[in-house]
């Protein structure tokens, strides 16, 4: 399932917006020099480990075990130093009270017709989590079908996958608690408006896939108690779940024992007729089997069994699959798979590698639309069912499409589409007349006149040519001195795209308001520009990927936009490595770093979780070559005695994709090497995971801290009021 996420970019306090070009100076706070008083954390330096014979300390590992009383105290004390460093900062209500304004306007998905109904999610602006309706037209009054916003009193009880049943009577949902990845499957009768006693438990990295009267689904061993959060998960499997049974008359479908540490992901055909595996080892590469659900033969048939390229089924035809690959083809190129003859001989390209890539494609109404990314923003074409291209989609400006929706039997398609200036608005396209509409267009009082997004080129340190996207106010003189926040990921082929994105860049808006610059750099390691650019930034070719980032810190300040004093960078995940390792190897060059959930201890990700998976990025430390560029690179093995930048670390007690422990130990050594009086904090956040999921509040509330943070470590004031005033 493909997941729309967005910010919003929105201008002023009050319905009288304060414009700082015109010299209102809202809040001015007096900036002084905080003596923090740091826990003393404790130093076994009896933990050490021998590395080919390189002897690496690891004082802080105790911090790995989350449940143990030391290390809960530990935590304690860390968010109580961080929270009592936020009320020093007389503008971080007033930061929050603006990103709850900017945060509140409706937003829809796009929709999609199952059965009788078409289906969408909508969010009236401050609920914590989005609302599945259902309405009979497009036009028609909305219908609450499932609302997420009751699973929890504190909304961190969030919708995952879910999936209709054929003929649109029965929803399947995945729901999480806390933020974690676990999840446990739930059926609702849509006729009734309830939920059936079914329960399906310890699913993981799992779609619903009906077939018939159940659904095949993807699940791990149910876990030892104190493992839930951190034990290695192996040994994926797929079942099958008939609706009206107990989860343990549950039916085997799939099952490799002799490669625990292997994924496998199942789908159905629309037609239900087969049933497709997706193998995975690690975060790039997949074999593929299906089966004949029309059979009773349980065996499944090979497509690929190797794991050097992706391979993904994206619709079928019949006795054929489309399959979007990046075989013999960096770019991507869609071909015809026959179930009869699914040798590689026989594969029939529908539609040819280009110089963009072809990030997604869909089959829709008879029709295949492709999705490609042109210069790092979105193209959409459509093209026959034979791949002969039939016309350009012509969409509303430089941005991204952020998903499509419809159905093979159907001759229309919505599609989302947002930039960094503007939330995603639904257009309705007729596949048949090539028509579109606006079917949803959300209502903001952000002036995007205002502020104007370009996209500049610059060399990384080995003379590769990076894009950069930026965005200022209209008009801004670019004299060297301009809050500046610099976005990047650059990791598992994971393109960043100009959306309204407010996952990746909710930080933005509170920036741009305060005359400040946005940057976002399409750093090597992601999608972008295909598998080279990907594979680019990958192993021992890491470094490229902080290189490129802090050539782009470089060009911010070369070309005027900031200095120093007033670059923050930011990241999340791999981004959280990104930012880890840069403000590390040139604390100089920031003044501000915020490193979220980053995997910072890159000697062992891979005994947590899912950590394993991401080798082909990173490779292992028990390999010799591997070892030598990980601990050349890891953030946490790189810190030395220097003056860092104000750095807050951010983090959650249920992360069980990053485990916390990278945060902990990482906030642990900067603390004990800081020799500036820049401060050194982290923020835990309980309840909450890896990010999917999180309650509006709980974002809300981060960005509030994150942002005062990094302004009040600029020694810059805000141009909002200090009133509490609530409305616009």
């Amino acid at each position: 399932m493909r997941k729309t996420i967005w910010i919003l970019l929105l201008f002023g306090l009050f319905s009288c917006k304060t414009d700082p070009q015109e010299g209102t100076q809202g809040i001015l706070p007096e900036f002084k020099d905080f003596k923090l008083q740091y826990p003393e954390t404790y130093r076994d330096t009896s933990v050490a480990d021998d590395y080919f014979g390189v002897k690496v300390m690891d004082p802080y590992r105790w911090l790995e075990d989350e449940n143990a009383p030391a290390t809960r105290g530990w935590i304690d004390q860390e968010q109580s130093l961080t929270n009592n460093y936020m009320k020093y900062i007389p503008y971080r209500d007033a930061i929050q009270r603006r990103l709850t304004q900017l945060w509140n306007y409706e937003r829809y998905s796009t929709p999609v017709k199952k059965g009788d109904y078409y289906y969408l999610f909508k969010n009236d602006g401050l609920q914590n989590q989005d609302v599945l309706f259902r309405m009979a037209k497009l036009d028609s009054p909305l219908e609450v079908v499932l609302d997420p916003n009751r699973f929890s009193g504190d909304g961190t009880v969030s919708l995952g996958s879910y999936a209709f049943s054929q003929d649109g009577s029965l929803l399947a949902y995945e729901a999480s608690q806390a933020g974690s990845d676990w999840r446990t499957v739930m059926i609702r009768d849509l006729a009734a408006g309830r939920n059936l006693k079914d329960t399906v438990r310890w699913v993981k990295f799992s779609e619903i896939a009906w077939f018939r009267d159940g659904f095949f689904y993807s699940r791990y061993p149910e876990p030892k108690q104190e493992e839930a959060l951190t034990g290695s998960n192996q040994f994926h499997q797929v079942y099958y779940h008939k609706v009206g049974t107990p989860q343990s008359e549950d039916i085997l479908a799939f099952a490799d024992r002799r490669n625990p540490k292997r994924n496998v992901y199942a789908q159905t055909t629309d037609d239900e007729r087969f049933l497709i595996l997706k193998v995975i080892e690690s975060t790039s590469g997949n074999a593929l089997y299906f089966r004949d659900l029309s059979t009773d033969d349980p065996s499944f048939i090979p497509i690929v069994e190797n794991f050097d390229n992706d391979f993904e089924v994206i619709g079928s035809d019949e006795n054929s699959f489309y399959v979007l690959t990046n075989y013999k083809a960096s770019n991507r190129r869609l071909l015809r798979i026959s179930t009869r003859q699914p040798g590689a001989r026989y594969w029939q390209e529908v539609i040819p590698a280009s110089g963009d890539v072809l990030r997604d494609a869909y089959f829709f109404g008879g029709k295949l639309i492709a999705h490609y990314l042109h210069d790092a923003s979105s193209q959409l074409k459509v093209f026959s069912s034979e791949g002969q291209e039939e016309k350009t989609i012509e969409l509303p400006g430089i941005g991204t499409v952020l998903g499509v929706s419809g159905r093979a039997d159907s001759p229309e398609a919505f599609y989302e589409f947002s930039s960094l200036i503007q939330p995603g608005a639904i257009y309705r396209l007729g596949l048949d007349d090539f028509n579109q509409s606006v079917y949803k267009q959300p209502k903001s009082d952000f002036d995007t006149d205002a502020y104007e997004i370009k996209q500049v080129r610059y060399q990384s340190y080995d003379g590769t040519e990076i894009p950069m996207f930026i965005v200022h106010r209209k008009g801004m003189k670019l004299e060297g001195a301009h809050p500046t926040l610099l976005y990047g990921y650059g990791g598992f082929n994971i393109p960043v795209l100009p959306s309204f994105n407010r996952t990746r860049y909710m930080l933005f808006p509170v920036v741009l308001e305060n005359g400040g610059v946005c940057a976002v750099a399409n750093i090597r390691g992601g999608g972008e520009f295909g598998t080279a650019w990907h594979e680019a930034g990958t192993k021992h070719r890491k470094q490229n990927v902080f290189d490129d980032f802090q050539g782009a810190a470089e060009y911010l300040i070369a070309n005027q936009y900031t200095n120093p004093s007033k670059l923050a960078i930011h990241g999340a995940s791999n981004g959280g490595l990104l930012v880890g390792a840069c403000l590390v190897q040139r604390p100089d060059l920031y003044a501000v770093a915020l490193p979220a959930v980053g995997v910072l201890d890159m000697l062992r990700y891979q005994n947590f979780t899912i950590g394993w998976a991401w080798a082909d990025d990173y490779g292992l430390s028990d390999n010799k070559e591997d070892f030598d560029y990980l601990f050349a690179y890891s953030p946490l093995h790189n810190i030395t005695r220097q003056k860092y930048p104000a750095t807050m670390i951010t983090t959650a007690d249920h992360d069980d994709r990053v485990v916390p422990a990278h945060s902990f130990k990482f906030a642990a050594s900067l603390q004990a090497h800081q020799e500036g009086k820049e401060p050194i904090l982290i923020r835990i956040e309980p309840s909450a995971g890896h990010g999917a999921g999180s309650p509006t509040s709980k974002r809300i509330e981060a960005g509030a801290d994150m942002l005062a943070f990094m302004l009040y470590n600029m020694k810059e004031g805000v141009v909002y009021s200090a009133t509490a005033q609530e409305d616009n």
